[in-house]
């Protein structure tokens, strides 16, 4: 056995405890296992001839079932409710992980996707911006002449336009 009770490469879900060994473990007798497993509060693993193996799960389960009905004086009707509900929140943090890996994939193959599309443009074309304006550019007469005489010419080119 490895150190914390349990056999080597056995993990805290593998059935090892037979009932007398989990009712020491868990604090309760072994009728009371029993009954439990009846109720459908702790279902233990069974043996091929039929004999209940308990896991450490099993063991904090049977310990927390005992604490609920001693201490906060809940039924076994309400504390396999609690069971229910708490196993439901544990399916459901593990699909909102798988969840969360699928959509960190999907993420990736879009940024992938995107750099495949960035990298298929051809590099000779130059974007050019959308004008919707006109700008029709006249000189100031003053630009055009440096001198008098020139500027008289230009005005009078100016009155033939």
């Amino acid at each position: 056995m490895a150190f914390g009770g349990l056999p080597h490469g056995a993990d805290e879900d593998t059935p090892v405890f037979v009932i007398s060994v989990a009712a020491q473990l868990s604090g309760l007798h072994a009728q009371t296992l029993r009954a439990y497993d009846r109720q459908g509060l702790v279902s233990p693993g069974r043996t091929a001839g039929g004999g209940r193996r308990y896991s450490m799960r099993d063991i904090a389960l049977l310990r927390e079932v005992q604490r609920l009905s001693q201490e906060s004086g809940v039924n076994l009707a309400g504390i396999k409710r609690i069971i229910e509900l708490e196993n439901q929140v544990d399916a459901l943090r593990s699909r909102i992980g798988e969840l969360t890996e699928e959509l960190a994939a999907a993420y990736a193959a879009a940024e992938q996707a995107a750099a495949a599309v960035h990298a298929s443009y051809r590099k000779d074309l130059v974007p050019i911006r959308h004008e919707t304006s006109l700008v029709v550019w006249k000189p100031k007469r003053r630009c055009w002449a440096k001198n008098a005489s020139t500027r008289r010419q230009a005005s009078s080119l100016d009155s033939r336009w």
